[in-house]
């Protein structure tokens, strides 16, 4: 028997979650649909690195409320999000110094707090880091990571006190439409009746998008990370490290360890079935994971490999969302394409999606520069470096 709702919700990652809260928290009657439990995709396996370094105005703006968000959490949306400011350090080489200085001077305009430091400044905050190749550094003191499940796990639980209603293990097979209009969804053991229906799948918004007929350019791509114990010599915790020249990045971790993954265009090549890759960790990408660490950091040359694994991204062309109605006046609406940024926005984008749907006139945060037809205008969003992995 169909249930009827306000909204429903596909996807209980971290913009299904947050999406769902905002909704609920104005009043309307939400459900959301997960198809396994909440968090148990990639945004449960997220680096969940917490920065504001991105070369538009709008991703910034969006970074910073963010931040705030995180810094406040049992205020802003209760319960715990694991939130740990370590301070990010972003470095680059002679070709990208001039658009690493327009976003420091970009993000400074916007009160971010954040500055240019000179390459041996950097051993000051990070003792041992090589530094005789470095051009120009970025440091964020107020940035960190957060924990990726429990921020997900308390924006569901904060979504439910507000009314939502959760249900997980419960695939969405079937979009229904009358007249152009979305009308609800269908699962293998039931319907749900909406006006207004909300794809926030990631890797699988495409597969969600062909119950339409429309073709989303979001791939689902395998990426990984690796975790190093640290010698002691450098077993303090250290701040988050984005490596442009070495294109790798890496953050402590709790029990002495450091999270290691590359800054790859290539990972959006790596594209898999989303239900069906391996999670694992290939022992090529230790060896060039810790590679471009020891080359970055020498004392982790004593480090001792302790795992990891595999998640996905979504990847768009562009590397940046898709936040917009699918069909034109359909109520139909997609956030995805991410691509491996998503996590640290989250709550910006929660409020942005909730914006969009419920057609508020003056949003704080406007989706325009996401929309789906950008591809097709050929006027996909540019980043101020070579390539636009980091924003």
């Amino acid at each position: 028997m169909s249930q009827t709702f306000d909204a429903v919700i596909i996807g209980g990652g971290i913009m299904g979650c947050s999406t769902a809260f905002q909704l609920a928290r104005r009043g309307l009657k939400v459900a959301l649909l997960e198809k396994e439990t909440i968090g148990a995709g990639p945004t449960g396996q997220s680096s969940a690195i917490i920065r504001q370094h991105y070369s538009n105005e709008l991703t910034a703006r969006m970074a910073l409320h963010s931040l705030r968000v995180f810094q406040n959490f049992a205020e802003e949306v209760g319960g715990e999000c694991g939130f740990t400011q370590t301070g990010f350090v972003m470095m680059v080489d002679a070709k990208d110094k001039a658009g690493l200085e327009a976003n420091i001077a970009l993000q400074r305009r916007l009160g971010i707090q954040t500055e240019l430091l000179a390459p041996e400044a950097v051993r000051e905050i990070i003792p041992g880091m090589a530094t005789a190749d470095l051009t120009a550094v970025a440091y964020e003191p107020e940035s960190g990571y957060a924990d990726p499940y429990l921020t997900v796990t308390a924006y569901a639980q904060a979504a439910r006190r507000h009314g939502t209603q959760i249900f997980q293990n419960t695939a969405v097979t079937g979009i229904q439409l009358r007249g152009g209009k979305v009308t609800g969804v269908i699962t293998a053991d039931d319907s749900f009746a909406a006006p207004l229906v909300l794809n926030c799948t990631g890797a699988w918004s495409g597969r969600i998008a062909q119950m339409v007929g429309r073709e989303l350019p979001v791939n689902a791509c395998r990426v990984q990370v690796s975790f190093f114990r640290r010698p002691p010599q450098a077993a303090a915790p250290h701040p988050v490290v984005a490596d442009f020249i070495h294109a790798v990045y890496f953050r402590a971790e709790t029990g002495g360890l450091t999270l290691v993954g590359l800054i790859d265009p290539a990972e959006a090549e790596a594209i898999v079935d989303p239900n069906n890759f391996r999670t694992g960790l290939d022992d090529a990408f230790v060896l060039e994971s810790g590679e471009r660490l020891m080359a970055r950091w020498p004392a982790m040359e004593q480090s001792q490999v302790t795992g990891g694994y595999a998640s996905l991204y979504a990847i768009t062309p562009d590397w940046h969302p898709i936040v917009d109605e699918l069909l034109p006046g359909s109520s139909l609406y997609t956030c995805s394409g991410f691509s491996g940024h998503g996590f640290k926005l989250g709550p910006a984008v929660g409020l942005m999606l909730a914006d969009l749907a419920t057609g508020v006139s003056d949003p704080l945060f406007e989706a325009g520069m996401f929309r789906y037809g950008r591809f097709a205008e050929n006027d996909p969003v540019r980043g101020q470096y070579e390539y636009s992995i980091v924003g």
